[in-house]
């Protein structure tokens, strides 16, 4: 399983005195993810004009008036349904409340505590007092059938930083659990990776010039970006395993077999093991988080009633979908009721006791993969692959390229993607433009995605701190 073919990658030598000299080896052809691309429709509803058929010029201009006027009362509707409270808003609001006060809570964990029922969301209603009665458009409000996904969250609150006109938040230093100096630490504890990897997540960070707290701190009148904490360092772990491992679908088994070889290698960190380890892991939980979902009870006890007439429709649905339930219960060896849960902010367990999901590996040394030069301890991979780092052009209003990229890129990379995509609970297209946006802090986005006029094969170096200089060949691998 570990032996997959990989593409040719784009390389990196690594020098001493961190001195990046990089090589971007990609046919232009193949569709790499764009930075900042994550674009959405407006989730409103279109309007469109009344027809207006009309017998003389009088009535026309009546008609025409009317229709306006109709238009603008229309608009101001919906600008009320905009400013109006929704569950959305309220969870959004919650997690401008953790970032405000600083809290260790991420938005990823915040959606992990709403759909484990830890935070009522769905039948929220339920939770309320018996004298408050819900009739008409105020149950709509809590009518929800579905849990946003983090993108969505996260855009929600951002619209509500610009909304609320907040002030600038407290500062997000590097002793605040939502910088990634120490959010890293909670993310390769999760991840079962040594702890010897932690201090080179904080030199790729400062390389990247990521470590200044004013690019995690919400300031309206000079940041007003709302960080994604969790996926940017997410991203920095995984170009962190890049530039030491490879994960070209060579390199990282090399250096695995190097490590074994040797003796008293009891105490190194091995890849391949990990991988195994992690693998196995991995499977399980994510089949245990799928019957979770198949057993959730998604209907409510307590229907809400829009009106006296719907009432009799809505208890005939709820008897039926109860018989299924029941029929469910004694075809599942598990009751059809998700069990509880105390809430946790790790997705694995690691150590020897009973239920975890493995040995622990974070005391596992790194020694073996790295090598002195010049006094200074740096990788022993001198090769660093990526895709074309350049955004494509806003014109094209692109969402992202990872679906048709998938394919080319080494399986060893999507396998590490799919890991943390599924440790924060997001989508592997979502992380892939972290990771890229990380990329271009550190190598700089000088590698074109769709250059100019036919399409060629590039070949692009790019020394940091100096002038870049492109070799375009008309076919052939460059």
């Amino acid at each position: 399983m570990e032996t997959l073919p990989a593409e040719d990658p784009a390389s990196v030598h690594l020098q001493p005195g961190d001195q990046l000299k990089v090589y971007s080896r990609w046919d232009s052809d193949s569709d790499s993810a764009p930075g900042s691309s994550v674009m959405s429709a407006s989730a409103t509803d279109r309007e469109s004009n009344p027809p207006s058929s009309a017998g003389s010029n009088t009535e026309s201009g009546s008609e025409w008036s009317s229709s306006t006027n109709d238009l603008r009362r229309l608009t101001s509707r919906r600008r009320r349904s905009q400013s109006r409270m929704t569950m959305v808003k309220t969870l959004a609001l919650i997690h401008l409340a953790l970032v405000w006060s600083r809290e260790a809570l991420t938005l990823s964990d915040l959606l992990r505590l709403v759909k484990e029922g830890h935070i009522p969301y769905v039948n929220a209603y339920e939770e309320l007092p018996e004298e408050m009665k819900l009739f008409g458009k105020d149950a709509l409000l809590f009518s929800v059938l579905s849990i946003p996904s983090h993108n969505t969250l996260h855009r929600e609150a951002q619209a509500l930083v610009q909304f609320l006109q907040l002030p600038a938040f407290p500062p997000i230093s590097r002793q605040t659990l939502l910088h990634p100096a120490l959010l890293s630490l909670r993310f390769l504890t999760d991840a079962n990776l040594p702890d010897e990897l932690h201090r080179w997540v904080c030199r790729l960070m400062d390389r990247a010039g990521m470590a200044d707290p004013r690019g995690f701190t919400i300031n309206p009148q000079s940041h007003g970006i709302l960080p994604r904490y969790e996926v940017q360092t997410a991203a920095l772990i995984i170009v962190t395993m890049k530039l030491i491992f490879g994960l070209d679908d060579h390199t990282e088994w090399e250096l695995s077999n190097q490590v074994s070889s040797q003796d008293d290698s009891d105490d190194q960190f091995n890849l391949r093991r990990w991988y195994r380890l992690m693998q196995a892991a991995l499977i399980r939980a994510q089949k245990k988080a799928d019957q979770d979902v198949a057993r959730k009870q998604w209907r409510t006890k307590k229907p809400i009633f829009l009106s006296k007439g719907e009432k009799n429709l809505i208890m005939k649905r709820k008897r039926n979908a109860e018989q299924v339930q029941m029929c469910f219960e004694k075809l599942s060896s598990c009751p059809a009721g998700v069990q509880d849960i105390s809430p946790s902010s790790f997705r694995f367990c690691w150590g020897d006791k009973d239920g975890s999901d493995g040995p622990s590996l974070h005391h596992m040394k790194v020694d073996r993969v790295l090598t002195q030069k010049l006094g200074t301890l740096t990788p022993q991979n001198s090769l660093y692959w990526h895709p074309a780092l350049k955004s494509c052009s806003t014109l094209r209003k692109c969402r992202s390229h990872y679906s048709e990229v998938e394919a080319t890129l080494p399986r060893s990379f999507v396998w590490l993607l799919q890991l943390f995509s599924f440790i924060l609970d997001v989508k592997p297209y979502y992380l892939y433009e972290e990771v890229l946006e990380v990329e271009r802090k550190v190598f700089g986005a000088k590698h074109a995605m769709y250059p100019k006029g036919k399409k060629k094969k590039r070949r692009t170096e790019t020394r940091t701190g100096t002038s870049s200089r492109v070799v375009q060949k008309s076919g052939g691998k460059s």
